[in-house]
């Protein structure tokens, strides 16, 4: 039976956007395959980790009939990836087998019972549908997604904060050093719902979402998240715990603020960064009426000094940071200008947009 015929491009495209969740060292083998759900003329892709689920179905010539299985996702891929784009390629049924023909070439893969395959359960009860554009949620994610802890025994700290409430989508992230916060706004009212979201599935949207037209739908249950976007459907589980109160790590009335080009002041952070010990990655900012000098030194006694025009008024501050934190919040923006407000050498300095509301980082300032 011809369970599908496509060509190159269009078969590759479909299973890239569902295998970036297939590990590639597994406890089950089965995870390491693609269930394929054939129905009439749709074929359905499915693959899972057990904690995310993604499904894509699409339009593809093949025998009537139905007919399921599950195959080696990363294996289909590595070969379709070495055929010509335009090459017409088709999946056979051979008894346990897969046969994947294109142009003279013949591959046999071996394939696993589809009803072996763990499908994620989903939550029996989801709260309202509320939808963005594919573009707004991409763009949130990249502005917060950098500042998520990595391996952070406070697990609820490996991920980001998802808060719908009333007309606003909020994200915050933060890994304890420094507090990236992002909204927008939707079109409909919806009660208040706080999840936090994995940090696999973050990366793994951040790759499927697009720029171009198209919402993106999400549904929250208590254990659950659910997003359906560009004919995909995305099913994961949620980190449970309490994400910290970041109203309260946000300041409030610093009395000092000075607003500059973020080019310029990124430019002069990467600079100064050259020579910084590896292990401090700490640099020293010194704001003066008029002048901005950013400073660092490192352990062979090699040291940096840069200096910005600004239009400043203020205390003369000297304060330090680790410079990697700053030059993530801004290679993260495209915006012209930047503010920086700022209290004392031992306060948390803020970070946000002129004029502009819905982006908030918090650094917090290191000893030097």
């Amino acid at each position: 039976m011809i369970v599908l015929k496509a060509t190159q491009e269009k078969l590759l495209s479909v299973l890239q956007s569902v295998a970036g969740i297939v590990e590639k060292r597994h406890t089950l083998p089965i995870l390491a395959n693609v269930l394929v759900r054939k129905t009439a003329g749709n074929v359905q892709f499915t693959t899972s980790d057990l904690e995310i689920q993604i499904r894509t179905t699409a339009d593809m010539d093949g025998d009537a009939g139905n007919y399921t299985t599950t195959v080696g996702a990363r294996k289909l891929i590595d070969i379709l990836r070495t055929m010509p784009s335009d090459q017409t390629v088709s999946l056979e049924s051979n008894q346990n087998k897969l046969i994947l023909k294109g142009g003279k070439s013949r591959f046999t893969l071996q394939t696993l019972p589809a009803e072996d395959f763990p499908l994620v359960q989903e939550a029996p009860s989801f709260g309202p549908v509320f939808s963005v554009p594919q573009k707004t949620l991409k763009d949130l994610l990249n502005q917060v997604s950098f500042a998520m802890a990595v391996h952070d025994i406070r697990y609820y700290l490996n991920g980001i904060l998802f808060v719908a409430e009333g007309k606003a989508l909020s994200l915050v992230a933060t890994d304890g050093h420094r507090l990236a916060f992002a909204s927008a706004n939707l079109d409909v009212e919806v009660p208040r719902q706080e999840v936090i979201l994995p940090r696999k599935t973050v990366l793994e949207l951040q790759r499927l979402l697009s720029d171009a037209e198209g919402a993106i739908e999400m549904q929250f249950a208590n254990n659950q998240a659910k997003f359906a976007f560009g004919g995909m459907e995305f099913v994961t589980k949620l980190v449970e715990g309490k994400f910290p109160d970041y109203n309260r790590v946000i300041p409030k009335n610093h009395k000092n603020s000075v607003t500059l080009g973020r080019a310029p002041l990124l430019a002069s952070l990467q600079r100064t960064a050259i020579l910084t010990s590896e292990k401090f990655k700490g640099v020293r900012l010194n704001l003066e009426p008029g002048t901005l000098r950013v400073a660092s030194n490192n352990a062979e006694q090699e040291e940096a000094v840069d200096e910005l025009d600004i239009d400043y008024g203020g205390d003369a501050i000297e304060i330090g940071f680790n410079v990697t934190y700053l030059i993530d919040a801004l290679a993260n923006m495209d915006q012209d200008m930047v503010k920086i407000d700022l209290a004392d050498a031992n306060s948390s300095a803020l970070v946000t947009i002129p004029e502009n509301a819905s982006f908030k980082y918090v650094v917090m300032p290191m000893r030097i």
